[in-house]
């Protein structure tokens, strides 16, 4: 989990989770059955192109609202390897990392970057973007060993030592 790179896609500001996932799909059986349907309000078709190991950089305030689990499940789902915002809302953030997907604090990379860009992030480190290294704080350890098993209770599961 040290280095990646990955095509960018760009939200804006408060992008919430009923904007991830609208409240009507959330009855759907699976979080696969619910993944067409990820950030529908703002770009319907956005699901449909999303590819395994792309990335989202989006603005302030990202996974706002309420605290469904199923927001960063379906984010995780689509392929996306990591989300890159200016701040994310702390649930979302926890919610996140327990369900294995990696979130990076950068309040620059959003302004510098455009749709379909390929960045290259460096864990705990910085990411690379046409050439200028943007820093990054670091998780801590007790983060990157969830984010590396894949979620909270794969991670407690390995530690205990059912796994």
């Amino acid at each position: 989990m040290d280095k990646f790179t990955g095509r960018v896609w760009v939200l804006g500001d408060d992008i919430d989770t009923d904007i991830i996932i609208p409240t009507e799909y959330l009855a759907l059986k699976t979080v696969q059955d619910m993944t067409p349907y990820a950030f529908s309000p703002l770009r319907p078709e956005l699901a449909g192109q999303i590819q395994e190991g792309d990335i989202i950089v989006a603005g302030k305030n990202f996974g706002c609202g309420s605290s469904r689990e199923q927001a960063p499940e379906i984010i995780k789902e689509l392929g996306i390897r990591c989300v890159i915002a200016k701040s994310f809302a702390r649930i979302f953030f926890r919610n996140s990392i327990n369900n294995g997907l990696l979130l990076v604090e950068n309040g620059e990379l959003h302004d510098n970057v455009a749709e379909g860009d390929t960045i290259e992030v460096n864990i705990n480190e910085s990411i690379t973007h046409n050439g200028t290294s943007y820093k990054i704080t670091s998780l801590p350890d007790n983060l990157v060993e969830i984010l590396g098993a894949g979620g909270l209770v794969k991670a407690m599961r390995k530690r205990n030592g059912l796994d």
